[in-house]
């Protein structure tokens, strides 16, 4: 394996070589067919939801269906931080497989900024990035919230598993705005932060342990995640509108006691905030502040050799 200068290396990159692997990721990224970006994205979209649903269906096991409205109550039979930390584990499965299988996930492409701050690409072609990815992480998203819908999944654990994807769809629809905004910058300065850990990583498994740590603190920290609220909270809905009346008496709740749940609180609530969070976290605390330490002195010395930057 070689270096970024070149040498023979099995060693994992430094950061130095990490920013201009991320710089040149970014303008990969930014040049990509729109047809091929949003297939991926379309990925990505299902394959964060592929980590909700593992991670739904852990925490479902450890409530009582006779506890009270919050999904981890005092009837729970792990404690609430282990099962949050066998949820965010279980959640890691997402991101896994969206950079190890390859995919296109607007959170993590949060750090095409760097390329953007460097000149390397245009603010058009980042917009189009951002905007193409989150429209099909949107789309697979909620496709897979309708396939897993139809599957009956949510009936399973006599209906433990359901009454765990409604409490907490519920429960994000109705975090007020700023805490919503707040928790979503958190959730992507981690993020951003694993897709930047496996920068330096030289081997599948390198990536892999790479993600785990930080996915499952977003996780287990209860922080506002963009694209997998885009299936947690739709995900929610469809069995709130469309489950059975048996459904509802076996977790001895109604339609009515998800008050919170509602496509309006979705968007306007959760997903709007959520994503601004999420741009701040990704695109400034963790992009905006290696660029910043890495690659600005090497951008300075480009345009003063080169006499112009890219327009």
């Amino acid at each position: 394996m070689t270096s970024m200068n070149g040498e023979f290396s099995i060693d994992a990159l430094l950061p130095s070589d990490m920013a201009q692997k991320a710089e040149t990721i970014g303008v990969k990224k930014a040049n990509l067919a729109a047809s091929k970006l949003f297939v991926l994205a379309i990925l990505a979209g299902a394959f964060i939801a592929l980590g909700a649903i593992f991670s739904n269906t852990v925490s479902a096991g450890s409530i009582s269906i006779k506890g009270g409205p919050d999904l981890f109550s005092a009837t729970a039979a792990l404690p609430y931080g282990l099962t949050r930390l066998l949820a965010g584990i279980a959640f890691s499965l997402g991101l896994i497989l969206v950079v190890v299988g390859g995919a296109e996930l607007f959170t993590g492409n949060n750090l095409i900024i760097m390329a953007f701050m460097s000149r390397k690409i245009t603010l058009k072609q980042l917009l189009r990035n951002w905007g193409i990815v989150y429209l099909g992480n949107f789309v697979g998203s909620i496709l897979t919230a309708l396939i897993m819908v139809a599957t009956n999944q949510y009936l399973q654990g006599n209906g433990a598993i359901g009454l765990a994807a409604l409490n907490t769809a519920n429960a994000k629809a109705g975090v007020s705005f700023f805490p919503a905004l707040a928790s979503g910058i958190m959730c992507n300065t981690l993020v951003c932060l694993a897709v930047w850990l496996t920068y330096s990583a030289r081997s599948t498994t390198d990536k892999i342990m790479a993600i785990i740590p930080p996915i499952t603190a977003f996780v287990a920290a209860g922080f506002e995640h963009c694209v997998a609220n885009m299936y947690f909270i739709p995900v929610g809905l469809f069995i709130k509108n469309w489950g059975s009346a048996s459904f509802f008496e076996t977790i001895g709740k109604t339609a009515a006691d998800f008050a919170n749940l509602t496509w309006g609180n979705f968007f306007i609530k959760n997903l709007l905030p959520v994503t601004i969070g999420n741009i701040i976290g990704g695109a400034i605390m963790v992009g905006g502040v290696y660029w910043f330490v890495y690659l600005r002195n090497d951008h300075k010395s480009q345009v003063s050799t080169n006499g112009k930057e890219l327009s």
